[in-house]
């Protein structure tokens, strides 16, 4: 048994863990794009071990493999995940999304490469971005943690560009019948264009829908509508800044928060946009827009905790050892004790003649005399905390989330102790000189 045979041996022993590791990235990644309301297809695949065999005999040629571990090595895409994009230009929003979810094995690569083409071409070719990455432990429960192994190969790219690809890639780099014509090769080229200008015809859609959700007189009707007129409107506001997609955040929750309050028009979202901040690696737009909503009324905070409680992925690669409720209830106990941090800090905040709008920051706490480092270093996480409580990906397991309410707890019982109105000391009566009146 020659060495490429032992390598596909093995390879058909380990395909059904390289087809479910590469299921699993497509469902998470999928989930967390809806989530975004990105629009795209989401598919995986383990390598064909007979498509394999004559890639890597190919490949033998020109790499001379010494031992089996070479050949794994070198092949990177036994597990395969393709993302089909609507609209190309939402290629940097699945980016953001994918470097956050996975753990990188090396860089993205892109296309079109300074690699020579093989074949003479007038048009650019393939357009795409392919990411090299591993599940991460955090997602995965304890009989799955053998799949952090598995390198996953994850292709951005348009539906219509996956569609060319597939078609040149069989007929070019997998020929069944022989080497291509010159013809044949011009007409692959010639349909290349075809893609392009397709493309160019994609993005133009995606600016007519976020310019028709974007009209006053009507309802956004998912968050998808949502997503297209909140890029429309921040870009009229902020004209000059190269806004896109990745800037957009957790935008479902967004929306079904205003659906839930009777906001979900852009005239109500046009009004939240104003007081926008443009760090939006530090802060997305659906996540500036939620704390304006839930600053205007404390109330709102248990219309955004059913929400949240709501927000179950379509796929959960790991589950809690507790039950739904009591995580429900840990977040509950936290958010009921953060309103009330937040409503004193605010309060606080004005009597002294400072805005107290938004979630406290630490200079709005700066204003509090004579607090702790200590305190303020804690506030601060506790702060990015609540953060992420509110508009992460995941939400924390119960018993963590009980040791920051705990923590949250001294930090106010500080708190109220130094902004308590202080007493004056009883003045004594002056003690009678002997022989006065």
């Amino acid at each position: 048994m020659d060495m490429i045979t032992q390598f596909i041996a093995r390879y058909r022993k380990e395909y059904d863990f390289y087809e479910q590791a590469c299921r699993m990235a497509a469902q998470v990644l999928d989930s967390n794009l809806q989530s975004a309301g990105v629009r795209a297809i989401v598919t995986s695949r383990a390598k064909n071990p007979a498509r394999l065999e004559t890639k890597v005999r190919q490949r033998n040629g020109r790499k001379a493999y010494a031992t089996v571990e070479e050949v794994y090595d070198d092949i990177v895409d036994l597990a395969g995940v393709r993302v089909a994009l609507y609209f190309p230009a939402e290629r940097q929003e699945v980016g953001r999304i994918t470097k956050s979810i996975f753990v990188p094995v090396a860089d993205p690569k892109e296309f079109p490469s300074a690699a020579q083409p093989t074949y003479k071409k007038r048009f650019s070719g393939y357009w795409a971005t392919h990411y090299r990455v591993r599940l991460p432990e955090t997602l995965l429960n304890d009989s799955q943690k053998r799949y952090t192994e598995a390198r996953i190969e994850i292709q951005v790219a348009s539906v219509l560009m996956h569609a060319w690809s597939e078609v040149e890639h069989d007929l070019v780099y997998k020929p069944l019948q022989g080497q291509l014509s010159e013809d044949e090769y011009a007409i692959l080229d010639e349909l290349n264009g075809m893609v392009l200008a397709g493309e160019i015809a994609l993005e133009r859609l995606q600016r007519a829908g976020e310019l028709r959700v974007s009209k006053y007189d009507r309802e956004y009707t998912n968050h998808y509508d949502l997503a297209s007129s909140m890029l429309e409107m921040a870009r009229e506001k902020l004209a000059g800044l190269n806004i896109h997609e990745s800037v957009i955040g957790r935008v479902d929750l967004l929306f079904y928060l205003l659906k839930d309050l009777g906001l979900n028009t852009p005239e109500h979202l046009a009004r939240y946009l104003t007081a926008l901040h443009t760090d939006f690696e530090r802060r997305p737009l659906a996540e500036q827009v939620i704390d304006q909503v839930l600053s205007e009324d404390t109330a709102r905070y248990s219309v955004f905790e059913q929400i949240r409680v709501l927000d179950v992925p379509v796929v959960a690669l790991s589950a809690s050892d507790l039950p739904r409720v009591t995580q429900s209830e840990a977040i509950g106990q936290f958010m009921s004790l953060w309103i009330e941090y937040e409503t004193m800090i605010r309060d606080y905040a004005t009597s002294r003649g400072a805005p107290g709008i938004g979630v406290p920051s630490s200079r709005l706490l700066r204003l509090v005399d004579k607090v702790p480092e200590d305190v303020m270093e804690s506030a601060e996480r506790l702060r990015r905390f609540r953060n992420q409580l509110v508009h992460g990906m995941e939400v924390p397991d119960a018993e963590f989330i009980r040791l920051q309410t705990a923590e949250l707890r001294v930090v106010l019982d500080k708190l109220r102790y130094i902004t308590a109105p202080k007493r004056e000391p009883a003045r004594r009566a002056p003690k009678k000189v002997k022989g006065s009146k």
